[in-house]
């Protein structure tokens, strides 16, 4: 059950968990998700599911330890003079973040060590080695739990909201345990908060014809996305990464292009099947995209792309550190001499940097991940500091900003700048980023296409044939997502002939054009090693 698109999970796994659920009564059907949550965490992970348990009672454990802090200074409080209080608060406040710290130390120490140990140790050791200093680290080689890095920003997050207030310490730890560990989301997000999913999961929302329809339909179409599209592409795909010096730039275009759109059919596909596996069992996880590609910057685009990564690096990454005493005396110094636009935006890099930094590293221990994060820092950075001039250019040149023309150029070029992102992210190491990039820039010719050589990758005219419809289905659900229309609702209502009529045909789409079978090798999720 390495896959949400499976047929052990969607064929077995769920169908055996909804029946369970359904036949429970109400007060119980929170432990019903309980048991299925570990028990798949244990079908996938095996004994490395002592990690989300450590995590789950020690998140129960700080949480609790951090409400009995602050009721004993709201008690202090209460009965201290005015003169008192002040002392009382700093002294308390100094308490409540040493423990926040050592809880957090504890659950982002024990992802640090995990996926992090070894890639520091080797590039220390290579440091060493380029000194001629006569020892060296010992390189660990830990087994990663499968969604450590989710799950651990999820606990942060509970964590962080209990220390600020704006969630009560949670006194069951089952429903924790749920919250941290809920079986859809386990492996690829979306990373939610305490207060979106928790009561939710746990109190046993009535099972209904209408969520159990709806979730279908939307597990139905990132099946799609998931088996017809990025599967198929993967065969092309991994054959051009992994011998990229055998490709010319064209393949190397080709092979960028199709590795982006793997990306977020998979990606999105994946997320599509978990919100509807909670929308089942009446439970509203958060979207994690929101048609990205329509985005007409990099910085919009990062918006609409993992939103629930991206607001959590704002919540607790970007906003302290901006707010901070240091950043905010750099913010006043800058606006009085470079203006209300540059002051404020100079300042705010260093906290930018940081998010990108970390969204670099989350993704993998690999220089070609921290090229990554700092390649969409400098492009939102200069995106912001150009946006004066363009807007004078523009106006200069009496160009329309809000007109068609414009928009599609500007949702072109951010699509080209994502896939040349992409393209180092997905290379085996910076090096052969790089190169490919330059293999691309300066080796580009048509001749792979004009000779039929692009169709001996892997992929036939068969293939592409059907990516290029299963595409163009996608894109017609998001230019009326995009539009306003709500689409499964208008299906909801048709007639019954007419929404079986098109259940039945995705379905057998799905089931004809899925990318299995001989000569297909199953693709596990990208982001689940994340």
């Amino acid at each position: 059950m390495a896959s949400y698109c499976s047929l052990l999970y969607a064929g077995v796994f769920l169908p055996a968990v909804v029946l369970c659920y359904a036949v429970t009564p109400q007060r119980h059907r929170g432990k019903v998700l309980l048991a299925a949550s570990y028990l798949f965490f244990w079908l996938v992970s095996g004994k490395l599911v002592v990690f989300l348990l450590a995590s789950a009672f020690s998140l129960h454990h700080f949480g609790l330890w951090l409400a009995a802090v602050q009721e004993e200074r709201g008690r202090l409080l209460a009965a201290a003079d005015k003169p008192e209080r002040k002392a009382i608060k700093a002294a308390f406040q100094r308490r409540l973040r040493r423990i926040l710290l050592f809880a957090l130390l504890l659950h982002i120490g024990t992802l640090l060590t995990l996926k992090y140990a070894a890639f520091f140790s080797a590039n220390l050791n290579r440091a060493l080695e380029a000194f001629r200093l006569p020892f060296a680290l010992p390189v660990p080689a830990f087994v990663l739990p499968i969604g450590i890095s989710f799950y651990t920003l999820q606990a942060a997050s509970y964590l962080i909201d209990v220390y600020r207030g704006t969630v009560q310490a949670d006194r069951n730890p089952g429903r924790l345990m749920l919250f941290l560990g809920f079986f859809p989301q386990i492996m690829e997000g979306p990373i939610c908060r305490y207060g979106q999913t928790a009561q939710a999961l746990w109190e046993g929302r009535p099972f209904t014809w209408h969520d159990l329809t709806f979730g279908m339909q939307r597990i139905l179409f990132g099946m799609m996305k998931k088996i017809v599209i990025a599967d198929r592409l993967n065969i092309l795909i991994k054959g051009v990464f992994s011998n990229p010096a055998a490709y010319d730039g064209g393949i190397t275009a080709l092979a960028m292009v199709c590795y982006t759109c793997q990306l977020y059919m998979e990606f999105s596909g994946t997320m599509d099947v978990v919100i509807g596996s909670a929308e089942i069992f009446g439970v509203r996880l958060p979207e994690n995209f929101r048609q990205p590609f329509f985005s007409k910057s990099i910085a919009e685009f990062w918006m609409r792309w993992h939103i629930t990564l991206g607001t959590w690096f704002k919540d607790y990454i970007f906003y302290p550190l901006s707010m901070s005493g240091p950043l905010k005396k750099l913010t006043g110094a800058a606006r009085r001499r470079l203006g209300n636009h540059f002051g404020p935006l100079l300042a705010g890099s260093a906290a930018l940097l940081a998010v990108w930094l970390c969204n670099g590293l989350w993704h993998g221990a690999g220089w070609q991940y921290i090229f990554f994060g700092l390649y969409h820092f400098a492009l939102i950075l200069c995106g912001s500091l150009t946006e004066p001039l363009a807007r004078r250019v523009a106006g200069a040149l009496h160009i329309d900003r809000s007109a068609a023309p414009y928009r599609v150029f500007r949702i072109l070029r951010t699509g080209l700048l994502v896939c040349v992102g992409e393209l180092f992210f997905r290379a085996e190491g910076l090096r052969a980023g790089l190169s490919m990039f330059r293999r691309m820039v300066t080796g580009f010719t048509l001749r792979p296409f004009t000779n039929g050589a692009f169709l001996e990758l892997g992929m036939d005219g068969h293939d592409f044939f059907i990516v290029a419809v299963a595409v163009l289905i996608v894109l017609a659900v998001g230019v009326l997502r995009e539009r306003g229309v709500p689409l499964r609702e208008a299906l909801g209502r048709q007639h019954i002939a007419v929404r079986w009529s098109v259940y039945y045909a995705a379905i057998l789409f799905v089931v004809i054009f899925g990318a299995y079978g001989v000569g297909y090798v199953p693709v596990d999720p990208i982001y689940a090693a994340f």
